[in-house]
C-alpha cells in the first residue's frame, strides 16, 4: 500500500495483474482527441508504443484540457503531479523568460531549419532549462502558424494596425503592439469563442491548432505561413523527470525509444499540416492569403526593435540565445 500512496503521490498509478505490477503513466494536453491534431496522435503513439513493448508500462491519455488547463500544465509535469505533456514551451515563459526564444517572430522560418535547430547548441541551452525545471524531452516539434483575422488579411505590419490580437507568446504581442495592434491575451484554444464574441479581431498560432479548434467558422481571412514563416512555435512532448527516474530501465529505454518515433512522425506530418489547414478554410470559404519577402522582412525590422531587444535586455544570456538560434543555417 505504501509503495502504491507514493506512486499516486508522483503521478504514476500502479495496478496489479496477475502477479506483475503495471505503471499506468497519465498523459496530459490541450487539443482534441481524437480529431487528426499531430499532437494528440504523438501522445497516444508513444502510449500505443510503450504497451507493445511489454515492460509494465501504459498510458492514459486526457485530452483537451480534462486534467489540467493548458498553461497549467507545465507545473504539472515539473513537479510530477502528471507524468506527461504536450506543451507549448513558451507558456511557460512567465517562469521561464528564456522560453521565449522558442516563440521569437522569424527565427525559424521553415521546416527544414526546425529540424536543424534541434541538434544546435540553441536547443542544448534551451533543453538545459526544461532539465533544471524536472522535465525532459521526449520528442521535438516545431510547428508553423500564421495569422486569422474576422476584419481582413494581416500581411504587412500596416495590415494589423488597430486589430485586437491574441499572440501565442510575449515576443510577438511586442512585435504586434510595435506595429499598432492591441492585445487580448488567452491559449488557443480559447480563440473560437474570443474571436465568436468579438473580443478578438484575430490571431496567430499553429497550423494545427487553427484547423483543430475550428477557427475557419469564425474567420474572414487566413495568412497561411508560405515561403515567409514568421511563426514557429516549439511544442515537445515532456516528461516529469520524478515519473522517468522512477521507472525500470528497460521502461525508459521503452519510452525514449516510443518517442523518438513520434518525432520521426511528427517530422513527416508537420508540412501537411500547413497544406490541410489551407485546403480546410479554403473549403470554408475563408481568403488565404500569404506575406510577401517586403511584409516579411518589414514585420522582422519592427521584432528586432521590439521583442529581440526586448528579450536580449531582460533575459539573462537573451542575446546569446538569439545568436546561437541565428547561427544555424
Amino acid at each position: 500500500m505504501k509503495t502504491i500512496l507514493t506512486a499516486l503521490a508522483c503521478g504514476l498509478t500502479l495496478t496489479t495483474s496477475s502477479l506483475a505490477a503495471d505503471v499506468v503513466l497519465r498523459a496530459s494536453h490541450q487539443w482534441p482527441g481524437g480529431k487528426g491534431d499531430v499532437r494528440d496522435e504523438m501522445v497516444q503513439m508513444i502510449g500505443k508504443d510503450v504497451a507493445a513493448a511489454n515492460v509494465g508500462l501504459s498510458m492514459q491519455v486526457f485530452p483537451g484540457e480534462s486534467l489540467f488547463k493548458a498553461k497549467d500544465q507545465w507545473g504539472a509535469v515539473t513537479k510530477g503531479q502528471v507524468d506527461i505533456t504536450a506543451f507549448p514551451l513558451d507558456y511557460a515563459s512567465g517562469r521561464h523568460p528564456e522560453f521565449s526564444a522558442t516563440l521569437m517572430p522569424g527565427l525559424v522560418g521553415n521546416h527544414e531549419r526546425a529540424a536543424r535547430l534541434n541538434d544546435s547548441p540553441f536547443m542544448d541551452d534551451i533543453k538545459a532549462s526544461i532539465d533544471k525545471a524536472g522535465a525532459i524531452v521526449l520528442s521535438d516539434a516545431w510547428l508553423a502558424g500564421g495569422f486569422v483575422s474576422s476584419k481582413g488579411c494581416i500581411t504587412s505590419p500596416e495590415s494589423a494596425k488597430g486589430q485586437t490580437l491574441r499572440a501565442a507568446g510575449p515576443a510577438f504581442e511586442q512585435m504586434l503592439v510595435g506595429a499598432g495592434a492591441s492585445i487580448s491575451s488567452m491559449p488557443s484554444s480559447e480563440i473560437y469563442t474570443g474571436m465568436q464574441q468579438n473580443v478578438l479581431d484575430g490571431a496567430n498560432t499553429s497550423s494545427g491548432s487553427l484547423v483543430s479548434y475550428r477557427v475557419f467558422e469564425v474567420s474572414k481571412c487566413l495568412t497561411a505561413p508560405g515561403e515567409n514563416a514568421l511563426w514557429f512555435m516549439y511544442e515537445p512532448i515532456l516528461m516529469s523527470k520524478r515519473s522517468f527516474d522512477r521507472l525500470s530501465k528497460e521502461q525508459q529505454d521503452a519510452l525514449i525509444a516510443a518517442g523518438e518515433k513520434a518525432e520521426t512522425y511528427f517530422a513527416t506530418e508537420a508540412k501537411k499540416l500547413d497544406d490541410e489547414m489551407i485546403e480546410v478554410f479554403k473549403k470554408s470559404g475563408v481568403e488565404v492569403a500569404e506575406m510577401s519577402k517586403a511584409d516579411y522582412d518589414a514585420w522582422l525590422t519592427i521584432a528586432k526593435e521590439t521583442s529581440y531587444k526586448e528579450f536580449a535586455a531582460k533575459v539573462p544570456n537573451g542575446q546569446k540565445l538569439i545568436d546561437e538560434a541565428l547561427a544555424v543555417e
